[in-house]
This record gives C-alpha cells, sequence and structure tokens, in this order.
C-alpha cells in the first residue's frame, strides 16, 4: 500500500513538473499570438490581456500581407527547409545504414569525426563557409543556405538513426539478399519503413533551427530575394520605431508550419523518442 501511494506521489510530482515546463515553454507562444490580435496601444497597456473585441485589431496581418515580399519570405524559407530535410534524410540515413551494417577499417573512428559536428557549433566555421560561397558564386542563393542546413543537420540524423538501425534484425536483410535483393532495395523497401520513428524524430529536431535560423540567412543570403521568413520579419524593426503589430503577427505565421510538422508526426516523434530511451 506505501509502495502503491509512493508510485502515485512520483507520478504526480513528474506530472507536476512537465505541467508546469509545458506551461512556461507555451507562455512566449501565448503572447506572440495573442498581441498578434491587439492595437498598438493595446499590447503596451496590457500584453497578457487576451484580445477583446474592443482591443482587437488585425492591423499587423494587414500590414504584413502588404508591405514586405511575406509570401515569398514564406516560400524562399519552405524551399530551403524542405530541401535541407530531404537531404539530410537520405543522405543521414545511407550513411547511418553504412556505419551500422558494414565493417570496414576506419568504421569507428568515421562514427566520431561525425559525432563532432553534434558538439561543435557550424557557426564557428562563418567565415570560412562565406569565403567558400563567394568562391563558387553561391551568395545570395537558397543553395547555399541548403548545403550549409544539410552539413549542420549530418550528424544528429547519423547519430540517432544508426542506433535504431543497428536493432533491425539481421534476419531479415539476409533473407532479402538470398531473395535476390540488392544492397540499394534493401535499404529502401526493408529498412527505413522500419526506421520511421527515427526519421521523424530526425525531421523535427532537424526543421525547427533551420526555420527559425537568423545568422546564415543574414550572412549567406540577404538580398530581397532570397530572404527567409525569419530574416524578413526584421524589416518590421527599425532603429528609433518598431511596428510590434507586423512584427508579432509575421512571427505567428511563421509558428503554423512548425506546428502543422509536430501535428502530423507527433506519433511517430513520441514513438521515436521512448523506442530511443528503453534500449
Amino acid at each position: 500500500m506505501a509502495q502503491a501511494r509512493g508510485n502515485i506521489g512520483r507520478s504526480i510530482a513528474a506530472h507536476a513538473v512537465l505541467i508546469a515546463y509545458t506551461l512556461i515553454a507555451l507562455f512566449p507562444v501565448f503572447v506572440i499570438v495573442v498581441n498578434s490580435f491587439k492595437s498598438r496601444r493595446a499590447i503596451f497597456a496590457n500584453p497578457l490581456a487576451l484580445p477583446w473585441p474592443e482591443h482587437f485589431d488585425l492591423v499587423g496581418y494587414t500590414t504584413v500581407l502588404k508591405q514586405g515580399d511575406f509570401f515569398q519570405y514564406f516560400l524562399n524559407s519552405m524551399t530551403v527547409t524542405v530541401a535541407s530535410l530531404f537531404f539530410v534524410l537520405l543522405f543521414g540515413a545511407m550513411a547511418a545504414f553504412a556505419l551500422s551494417e558494414y565493417r570496414f577499417r576506419g568504421n569507428t573512428l568515421m562514427g566520431l569525426y561525425l559525432a563532432l559536428g553534434i558538439m561543435i557549433p557550424i557557426r564557428l566555421g562563418t567565415v570560412a563557409i562565406l569565403q567558400l560561397m563567394v568562391a563558387a558564386g553561391l551568395v545570395n542563393t537558397l543553395t547555399a543556405l541548403i548545403l550549409v542546413y544539410t552539413a549542420q543537420g549530418l550528424p544528429l540524423a547519423v547519430f540517432i538513426l544508426s542506433e535504431f538501425m543497428r536493432n533491425v534484425s539481421d534476419d531479415l536483410k539476409n533473407a532479402g539478399r538470398i531473395d535476390g535483393l540488392s544492397e540499394y532495395r534493401i535499404f529502401f523497401v526493408l529498412v527505413l519503413p522500419l526506421v520511421r520513428p527515427a526519421m521523424a524524430t530526425v525531421a523535427v529536431f532537424t526543421m525547427i533551427p533551420i526555420w527559425n535560423d537568423l545568422w546564415f540567412p543574414l550572412i549567406l543570403a540577404p538580398s530581397e530575394e532570397t530572404k527567409t521568413i525569419t530574416l524578413g520579419s526584421q524589416v518590421f524593426i527599425g532603429q528609433f520605431v518598431t511596428n510590434w503589430n507586423a512584427v508579432l503577427a509575421a512571427l505567428s505565421l511563421a509558428i503554423v508550419p512548425v506546428l502543422v510538422l509536430y501535428l502530423v508526426f507527433s506519433r511517430q516523434l513520441i514513438r521515436g523518442i521512448t523506442a530511443g530511451a528503453v534500449k
């Protein structure tokens, strides 16, 4: 009886901590979204108040849609994010399969080398990356951002996916080889479907830093044609005057794709995290 009460107490405490953390994490999002529907005066008068009818105002959204090429910024962000995710998942999964399936000289060293990419921030090489992009003529192109984000996301993708691929049954892969399947078909047909939770986990953890990044778009692609949504939101922030209605509206719209991604992959994400926790 006492043990059962202790377990209930620990469960309540754990849920209380998780709920508190969730509220703290969602509070900035709540403030941004709520204030995006209020007038400027109402924002500064009471930023935590709900947008009641007397304070409700869509001036921020109308400003975003009329001023600044918001749809172009949004399209640029989607292009960069989707392309980067595709290459990170494709190349990361292939590298993870090679490291987990084949034994060759330098296998462990290669894994450690890729793991260094998780510990060393890619921004430390900003100057060298900029020089490389200038030499290649890729400044102010979306290709530069895609290459950088692909390199940034590969170490974590390889690290996570290789652990999952080691648990894929060898009997299943050997049966495919006996049936005459090539290594490519074994990878795409047999292995990839079994690591979908891990792929979803990598996709979420990779997309959010790419979508929210301001550093590399500002340095590598600051032109009007290649601005991302995060960089494009800065047009409403001036040296002396800031249009907070437009800034908050732009940020609210920028939250939507991340929210949709989580809703789509939430079940796979939870499966991937829990599967990794019990191994």
